[in-house]
């Protein structure tokens, strides 16, 4: 995991797309996705009910992905994890989550060690295999396991979606991020969100 950490993380230091991405990065949706339903009921590696409800005040960052993945998984949580730090003070604002699409794999404790190597503040959540395929219907994530000819049944990859949601104070869904935009990018817009936020209401 170390090896795919530090790829990944040379990558985004240097502003470049990683060798694996197929295209180059999209811009930032303005405008939120039609049919997404920011809802979600999961476990932490505690093994408490989450809910979108339980960060009052907070933007919410939410990446799906799987604790097994080579490549795209490490790079979005390292982009999280820079995009944490160049937030500075205002990151107390934003609360990270990794939402698995593996949770017959990904166990509480195999959640809690990955999430910590690229940030303690990041929360990796789970359920059982029908509450994670609820809330990735929700956002609109596809997810499918494949297995290479002859493997174990344990042994296989999972296609999935890419990508972070922005979540508002009040649970709003207000942005997607496209896999592998420029970190500083992504803080300076969340960071103009949450500055938006601050001002009086009409």
């Amino acid at each position: 995991m170390k090896r795919f950490f530090l790829a990944a993380l040379a990558a985004v230091l240097l502003g470049a797309a990683p060798l694996w991405a197929e295209s180059p990065p999209a811009d930032v949706e303005e405008q939120p996705e039609a049919g997404i339903v920011p809802r979600y009921l999961l476990m932490d590696n505690r093994g408490r009910a989450v809910t979108d409800q339980d960060f009052p005040g907070r933007f919410q960052l939410i990446a799906f992905g799987y604790t097994y993945c080579p490549d795209i998984c490490p790079t979005t949580l390292a982009e999280m994890s820079l995009i944490l730090d160049k937030l500075g003070k205002q990151s107390e604002r934003l609360q990270p989550l990794f939402v698995t699409v593996d949770p017959e794999r990904d166990t509480p404790e195999v959640l809690r060690r990955y999430t910590a190597f690229f940030h303690p503040r990041i929360i990796g959540l789970s359920g059982s295999p029908e509450l994670v395929r609820r809330v990735a219907d929700h956002f609109k994530v596809r997810y499918e396991k494949h297995w290479e000819p002859g493997a174990a049944k344990d042994k296989y990859s999972v296609d999935h979606s890419a990508g972070m949601y922005l979540l508002g104070p009040d649970g709003r869904f207000l942005a997607k991020f496209a896999y592998a935009s420029p970190p500083s990018e992504v803080a300076e817009r969340i960071r103009h969100l949450m500055e938006a936020r601050l001002l009086p209401s009409d």
